[in-house]
């Protein structure tokens, strides 16, 4: 069995695969639901729309649940202190996802253009808000949370919703509403056609302009302007401790530690910027499927990018930063996490393989026709 060390590594990595994969797979569904009342025109494009992820993403969603019973697991320390310092956010993202399963249900069961619109709109709500959500948390995560420890290790959170919109958190979550608009536009021109797949790449090109502008903005305020974390000393990461027997510094441009240490590491932002400008490229030459991977390609690049540059950190502390959790002391025990490890080795290779199963039985565009040959079973 691995040592303790090794398994923590291992599990910022499983838990990174988790995160990307559920941004990847429902990604794009969110994109979709964005666009759903600006590109579709009329009932049947909304419903054309509805039904090129209708039938999976209850599946894709299960990426997100399967994150959060990770965190829960390895990383208890790191899921209690999400659960505390984002309560009000997370509550939020909680009814903003209940649209879409209620949206998809009720939406064409009346035929009511008043009673149709309102859904569309409340399932472009299930859409926006989760990933604006998720990027302003990510975006003061690099800033830092404010919480602590106190002398009987219970945690203490300072701080509110309205704390949580600064202008770097929002700057992050327009970066994350785009980038998944864009992966939803990429996912669209594949699974449609004409007048709608047109508008598809429109929107594309847009949301991957303010992608690449997004992007580019919030690396140089991280590398000019926000004070990363730098661990000054710990215990042996071989060991279990708490988090407060390590000590932290803050400094401007930290967070670029890993890259100044593994120059190597400049290629991932550097793919991020090229994947998000080949899908483009890719889309403006009708190439959709490729331009659907660039653009998967460009969301795991920018996503890796925020965690090879806070890594070691899962969740830094700008009251007191040697409170600030990190992948050697957020975890479980080395007992819990080498049966885990099993656990994810066994499942998550047949989970992967049965939803490519199933995004190649799905595959194929939806037309008009379809729609109106299934006018009682399609969404």
């Amino acid at each position: 069995m691995f040592d303790y060390e090794t398994l923590k590594i291992i599990w910022w990595g499983f838990v990174a695969v988790l995160l990307i994969g559920f941004a990847l797979m429902d990604g794009f569904d969110f994109g979709v639901g964005m666009l759903l009342p600006i590109i579709g025109k009329n009932d049947v494009e909304r419903r054309i729309m509805l039904n090129s992820i209708g039938p999976t993403w209850e599946g894709n969603q299960t990426w997100f649940i399967a994150a959060g019973g990770a965190l829960f697991a390895a990383w208890p320390l790191a899921y209690a202190a999400a659960f505390s310092g984002f309560y009000v956010a997370l509550m939020l993202l909680l009814f903003s996802l209940f649209f879409r399963p209620v949206g998809f249900d009720y939406r064409s069961k009346i035929a009511d253009t008043r009673w149709r619109a309102t859904w569309d709109w409340l399932l472009f709500v299930g859409g926006f808000v989760p990933p604006l959500i998720f990027g302003i948390a990510f975006g003061n995560l690099l800033l830092g949370v404010p919480f602590y420890y106190d002398g009987d290790m219970r945690l203490a959170y300072q701080g509110g919703l309205i704390e949580l919109l600064n202008p770097f958190g929002l700057l992050a979550g327009v970066l994350s509403v785009a980038m998944l608009c864009m992966h939803g536009a990429a996912f669209l021109i594949t699974k449609t056609n004409g007048a709608l797949a047109q508008r598809a790449r429109h929107s594309l090109i847009i949301a991957a302009g303010v992608t690449v502008i997004c992007f580019a903005v919030s690396g140089l305020v991280i590398a000019k302007q926000v004070e990363g974390f730098r661990i000054l000393s710990m215990p042996d990461t071989n060991s279990a401790f708490m988090p407060v027997a390590k000590i932290v510094s803050r400094a401007n441009g930290a967070w670029l530690d890993n890259y100044s240490h593994w120059s190597w590491l400049w290629c991932v932002p550097t793919i991020a910027f090229s994947a998000v400008l080949a899908s483009v490229f890719l889309t403006i030459h009708r190439h959709a499927v490729s331009a659907f991977i660039a653009s998967g390609i460009a969301v795991t690049a920018i996503i890796l990018t925020a965690g090879l540059s806070m890594f070691p950190f899962v969740m830094p502390s700008s009251i007191n930063p040697n409170s600030s959790l990190t992948a050697w002391d957020v975890v479980a025990s080395h007992k819990s996490l080498g049966i885990m490890f099993w656990v994810v080795v066994i499942f998550l290779p047949i989970i992967m393989m049965y939803t490519a199963w199933i995004y190649r039985v799905m595959r194929g565009k939806i037309d008009e026709q379809h729609i109106v040959e299934h006018q009682h079973s399609a969404y």
